[in-house]
Order: C-alpha cells, then structure tokens, then sequence
C-alpha cells in the first residue's frame, strides 16, 4: 500500500479515478477562483474553516466524498459580513 493509498477513506470504492486531493472554488467575499488542497483522509464528511489564499476572509469549507473518491466541495462565509 502506498502512502497516498493510505490517506483514502476505506469506505471508497476501488475505481479507475483517482481522489480528489485539489479543488478550485470561489471565494464568497472577492469572488477570486482559489485552488484549495482536500485531505481524504480526514474522512468523508468535512467541515472546517479555512481563509482565503488572495483575501484573507475565513470561509466555512464543507467537503462530502463520494465513494468514487470525487470531492463535492462547497464554501460559504464563515461570519455574518
């Protein structure tokens, strides 16, 4: 087992497509497309706050994984501005 193979979820199903390590998303504050990197291995529902790479807003980054190892990735602002 590889190292990478060891940060996938073992509720994947095994598949020719690779899992989602990256996604790019739209900042809800500057509207800058930012590419954000995804842990697998933090499982396969993921809510967490992470700020923006141009902006410096904190967004709300909710992650599902399919079992086909794709990543639905969504953000939201993570205050009330």
């Amino acid at each position: 087992m590889s190292e990478r193979d060891s940060d996938i979820p073992e509720d994947f199903e095994e598949s020719d497509r690779p899992t989602d390590m990256e996604a790019s998303v739209e900042c809800p504050y500057c509207g800058e497309t930012v590419e954000i990197s995804l842990d697998p291995g933090s499982g396969s529902v993921q809510d967490y706050v992470e700020d923006c790479q141009v902006c410096c807003q904190p967004w709300r980054v909710m992650v599902t994984y399919q079992r086909d190892g794709s990543a639905d990735v969504e953000v939201e602002k993570a205050d009330d501005n």
